[in-house]
């Protein structure tokens, strides 16, 4: 534990969008708004977040946080699977959440168990979690939920979750050759969300079982990737409202904080294996998104609140204040400040 909190992002915001449930989903401008109610989705990653913060801090104050945001997930599990969209009552809107959450959620416990400075008992309720979500994990079928989740199963010395892992990343390799062709070197026929996570996992994959394809790939779709959406030192990502086709031109708006800290992720994974220092100086650009290097020029960081704005439209900022935005934020400060 480095307990070196004075160098630590405002937290305030954090607890001003968290309550005895969890993270709200959505906020009217820096308000917390609970008609929206809450997402598995959002307190997976705020697990990952408040751990992180415990990390660097050992303020126990935010080790309660975890609690939460763990608590939420254990409430969330549903025969084997994840539940996402839950109202103010706390009754979860569907039987079953989407993939993507389910893998963001192996993602989150995964990241848990490892995570040596969580008390043990804490550690074992992930554990448990995932030894009861495993299984599940056989049926996705969708490249980002693979990815999340073999990230996730990867950081668990369990054999069976290690096959699954190998598994899921054989899978998406797999879909990048069938994909790839001259001047396309890509997993789909488009970019569009959480792209990073993708080449990501190939990274993960490198470190699991030092079969160099794992690593090919994971640069050449990183640097394309990259190359997609960089202009000079100013991070663009992939516009949501039209995505980027094979052969078009990327959308520009609405221009969303997770991807800059998702390509902040793989950019400092990249880094670590390889140790080139253009990976380094593009994570570096993906925090700078946040703080005003961006198309707008303009940070996205209330200095009132210590929120994260939602993003980057046509016609300007996004007022309101999320929890996918704060904890995407967060999350990317958190990791920069250890390679710093």
């Amino acid at each position: 534990m480095k307990n070196s909190g004075l160098n630590l992002p405002d937290d305030t915001y954090i607890f001003r969008i968290t309550d005895c449930t969890g993270m709200f989903q959505h906020a009217v401008f820096s308000v917390p708004d609970p008609s929206e109610g809450y997402t598995t989705d959002d307190n997976a990653r705020a697990l990952i977040m408040a751990e992180m913060l415990y990390q660097d801090s050992g303020d126990k104050k935010y080790l309660e946080l975890a609690y939460c945001y763990l608590r939420f997930l254990l409430y969330a599990e549903n025969d084997g699977w994840f539940r996402n969209f839950m109202d103010y009552s706390r009754n979860f809107l569907e039987k079953r959440g989407s993939p993507d959450c389910f893998g963001r959620c192996i993602w989150a416990l995964g990241f848990t168990i490892t995570c040596q400075e969580m008390p043990e008992p804490m550690r074992s309720a992930a554990e448990c979690l995932l030894r009861r979500t495993l299984p599940s994990c056989k049926g996705l079928a969708f490249l980002r939920s693979k990815a999340y989740a073999a990230i996730g199963l990867s950081h668990w010395d369990h054999a069976e979750a290690q096959d699954e892992a190998r598994h899921l990343v054989s899978d998406i390799a797999d879909a990048y050759q069938k994909n790839r062709s001259k001047d396309w070197y890509w997993y789909e026929n488009n970019l569009s969300y959480c792209n990073a996570v993708l080449p990501g996992a190939m990274l993960v994959a490198y470190d699991m079982t030092k079969e160099n394809k794992y690593l090919e790939i994971a640069v050449e779709s990183l640097d394309f990737l990259l190359k997609s959406t960089f202009r000079g030192n100013i991070f663009h990502p992939i516009g949501c409202n039209g995505w980027l086709f094979k052969g078009k031109e990327a959308a520009e708006y609405d221009q969303q904080p997770v991807e800059a800290c998702g390509t902040l992720l793989t950019c400092l994974k990249a880094f670590q294996v390889t140790g080139k220092q253009v990976y380094l100086d593009r994570a570096q650009g993906c925090l700078n998104w946040y703080t005003g290097q961006n198309s707008l020029g303009e940070s996205m960081i209330d200095p009132e609140s210590g929120g994260c704005l939602d993003g980057i439209r046509q016609v300007g900022q996004n007022p309101n204040e999320g929890a996918e935005s704060i904890v995407s934020w967060m999350v990317a400060a958190l990791a920069f400040r250890r390679v710093s």
